[in-house]
């Protein structure tokens, strides 16, 4: 069976772009979810994360408490925004890089993605770590966007979904299949949780 357990990272500073990490609450929900994802889990565990760091630094928390190397994985990012973006408020990004318009198929900033595109990306990566560890329960920390894409991944969901996400911070969002990821057409998935914290 294909297990994915979701994580969303702890709590973080998000008032600055680029490589914000954890804050003391952050960290504190990342040892707080580790516990609780020691105490349900039986078999093998895979351990990976964003490139980001807060996402590196909840899978690092984790990862100890299993005992196993995390690795990381930039498809399971959030926005690829330009390098000079670094350090920009999101007002002062919106201000240097936003473009008129935008929206699935074309991008709100210039050097952004399209919604499309991270969608792409991130669907591919869930579906490569569901194909290499299929018989291990993976554990991907990501952002609230790599849950979001897995609706589209798992669930057959549009790219436009006429319903939106509330995804909590250090919170679990599980999918599982009995079927071979790899098999075409794609095997059903089963959703046991969203956003769960507990």
């Amino acid at each position: 069976m294909a297990r994915l357990l979701l994580v969303r990272h702890g709590e973080s500073d998000h008032t600055l772009r680029g490589p914000e990490g954890l804050t003391a609450n952050g960290r504190r929900q990342a040892e707080d979810l580790a516990g609780r994802l020691v105490a349900e889990e039986r078999g093998p565990v895979v351990v990976c994360s964003s490139t980001e760091v807060r996402a590196i630094e909840t899978a690092a928390v984790i990862a100890d408490r299993f005992g196993v190397p995390p690795a990381q994985d930039c498809g399971l990012c959030t926005w690829h925004t330009p390098a000079a973006a670094t350090g920009l408020t999101a007002a002062e990004f919106q201000r240097r890089f936003g473009i008129e318009g935008g929206g699935v198929f074309r991008p709100f900033e210039t050097g952004n993605e399209a919604w499309a595109e991270l969608v792409l990306r991130v669907s591919r990566a869930l579906l490569e770590l569901a194909a290499r560890h299929r018989d291990e329960t993976v554990i991907a920390v990501g952002h609230k966007e790599t849950v979001e894409a897995s609706f589209v991944a798992f669930g057959n969901q549009p790219l436009l979904r006429g319903f939106d996400l509330a995804v909590a911070p250090a919170s679990v969002t599980e999918w599982t299949t009995d079927g071979d990821p790899t098999d075409w057409p794609p095997p059903r998935w089963i959703l046991h949780r969203l956003s769960a914290l507990s």
